[in-house]
C-alpha cells in the first residue's frame, strides 16, 4: 500500500504487515499477561506475604481497567494524530513502571496506585490500540491483519499463566513483577521502536466518485447500537471468565472436573478465530458480530438450563467470545471507515472497559445474593437480549446500504 507524503512530496509505503503482525502480536501476549490476567497468578502470594485483603488486591485489575477506560478516547486520538509506535511505545514503560511500583509497594494503598499506572499501561497497549495502529496503516485491508493478532492473543494466558507461576515459585511475587518489567524495557520496548513505522501514515486521497464507508457516522443511532452490543458483550465475557469456575462447581463438578471444562474455552476462542480469517473474505464483519452474539446466547442458555453436555455450551460459549475479539475490531472500521478509526474504537472501548471493571464485583453480589444457577440465567438473558441488539444493528446498516443483504 502507498500512501501520499504531502510533506516531503514523495510515497510513503506502508510496512510489511510480516513484520508489523508478529511485533504486534508478540507484545500483545506479554502485555496480556503481566496486566490483565496477572492478578490470577499473584493474588493468593500478595495476600499471604503481606496480609492485605484480597478483595483489594484483585481490586487493583478492576481499577486499572476503570483507568484504562476513562483513557481510552484520548489514546484514540493520539494514535490518530502520531501513529501507534510512539503510544504503544510509552504503554511498555507504563506497564514497567506500574509493575516496579508493584514489585517495591510497601503498602496497599501504593500498591493500588501501581495499578492505575498500570492501567494507562493497558489502554495504550492492548487490543484497542493494537487494532487502532492496524487500521491506521492499512485502512480497510487491516481485517486480515486483526484477525491475525487475536490468534496471537489468544495465547497470553497459556503462554503467561505458567510463566508468571514459575516466577513466582523460583523469586516470589516481587521478582515475578519486576521480571515483567525488565521484559517490558529490555523486550518490548525495542521490539515497537524497531517493528513500527516511525511516522503516522497519512490519508490516501479518495478515488473520484469513490462512496465514502464513514456515511455511519451521520447516523448516531448505527455508533449508539454498536457501543450497546461491544459493551454488553464485554460485560458477559467478564462475568463468566471470572466465575465460571463458581459457576461449574455448583453443578457438584471436582474442581479439577470444573477446571478441565473451563480450559475448553481458551482453544474454542482460538478455533472460531482462525477459521473466521480463513473465510472473512466472503462476508461482512457484522455477520462476524451476529454469529459472535448467537453463540454465546446458545452457550449460556445451555449452561443456564442445566444440560448435561456442558462442554458444548463451553465451546459454543468460547466460539462466541473469540470471535467477538475480531468483531468489535473490524466492524467500525467496516462501517466509519479508516480515516477517524483511532479515535472511534477508543470512544467505543470507554464504556466497555469500564463495565469489565465493574462486572467482576456485579457478579459476586449475584451469585451471593441470587445464587450460581439463577446469576447464569441473567446473564443468558442478557446474551440473548445481545442477539437482538445486533439484529438492529444489521437492519439500520442494510438502511445505510453499509452492509450486504
Amino acid at each position: 500500500m502507498t500512501q501520499s507524503d504531502p510533506a516531503a512530496g514523495k510515497t510513503e509505503v506502508a510496512p510489511s504487515p510480516r513484520r508489523v503482525v508478529p511485533v504486534l502480536g508478540v507484545t500483545q501476549i506479554l502485555a496480556w499477561g503481566s496486566s490483565y490476567y496477572l492478578p490470577a497468578v499473584l493474588a493468593k502470594p500478595v495476600a499471604l506475604e503481606t496480609g492485605w485483603s484480597l478483595t483489594w488486591i484483585v481490586g487493583g485489575l478492576s481499577l486499572g481497567l476503570l483507568t484504562a477506560g476513562l483513557a481510552a478516547p484520548a489514546v484514540g486520538r493520539c494514535i490518530h494524530r502520531k501513529g501507534g509506535r510512539p503510544v504503544l511505545a510509552a504503554s511498555a514503560l507504563l506497564l514497567a513502571a506500574g509493575q516496579i511500583g508493584l514489585a517495591i509497594a510497601p503498602s496497599l494503598p501504593v500498591f493500588v496506585l501501581a495499578w492505575i499506572v498500570i492501567g494507562f499501561g493497558m489502554s495504550a497497549g492492548l487490543y484497542d490500540a493494537a487494532f487502532s495502529t492496524l487500521g491506521q496503516l492499512y485502512r480497510l485491508g487491516a481485517r486480515h491483519h486483526i484477525g491475525t493478532l487475536t490468534l496471537f492473543g489468544g495465547f497470553a494466558s497459556t503462554v503467561c499463566w505458567p510463566l508468571s507461576a514459575f516466577l513466582v515459585d523460583t523469586i516470589g511475587w516481587r521478582g515475578a513483577c519486576l521480571a515483567y518489567a525488565a521484559i517490558h524495557l529490555g523486550f518490548c520496548l525495542p521490539l515497537y521502536l524497531w517493528g513500527l513505522p516511525k511516522h503516522r501514515q497519512e490519508d490516501a486521497p479518495a478515488a473520484p466518485g469513490a462512496a465514502t464507508a464513514p456515511v455511519a457516522i451521520r447516523r448516531p443511532a448505527i455508533f449508539m447500537l454498536l457501543a450497546l452490543a461491544i459493551t454488553l458483550a464485554a460485560f458477559i465475557s467478564t462475568v463468566v471468565s471470572v466465575h465460571l469456575l463458581t459457576i461449574l462447581s455448583a453443578r457438584n463438578l471436582a474442581l479439577a472436573a470444573a477446571v478441565a471444562l473451563g480450559a475448553m474455552v481458551g482453544p474454542s476462542q482460538v478455533g472460531a478465530r482462525f477459521i473466521e480469517m480463513l473465510v472473512a473474505r466472503y462476508h461482512h464483519p457484522i455477520w462476524t458480530k451476529l454469529a459472535s452474539a448467537a453463540l454465546v446466547a446458545i452457550g449460556l442458555t445451555l449452561l443456564a438450563l442445566g444440560v448435561p453436555v456442558i462442554w458444548l455450551a463451553l465451546i459454543c460459549y468460547g466460539a462466541g467470545i473469540g470471535l467477538d475479539s475480531i468483531a468489535r475490531a473490524t466492524l467500525p472500521l467496516a462501517l466509519f471507515g479508516a480515516h477517524d478509526y483511532a479515535p472511534i474504537m477508543g470512544k467505543l472501548a470507554r464504556p466497555a472497559l469500564i463495565v469489565q471493571a465493574a462486572a467482576p464485583s456485579i457478579g459476586a453480589l449475584l451469585i451471593a445474593h441470587v445464587g450460581s444457577g439463577s446469576t447464569v440465567a441473567v446473564i443468558a438473558a442478557g446474551a440473548i437480549l445481545n442477539v437482538g441488539i445486533v439484529l438492529g444493528l444489521v437492519m439500520l446498516t442494510r438502511q445505510a446500504r453499509l452492509a450486504p443483504a
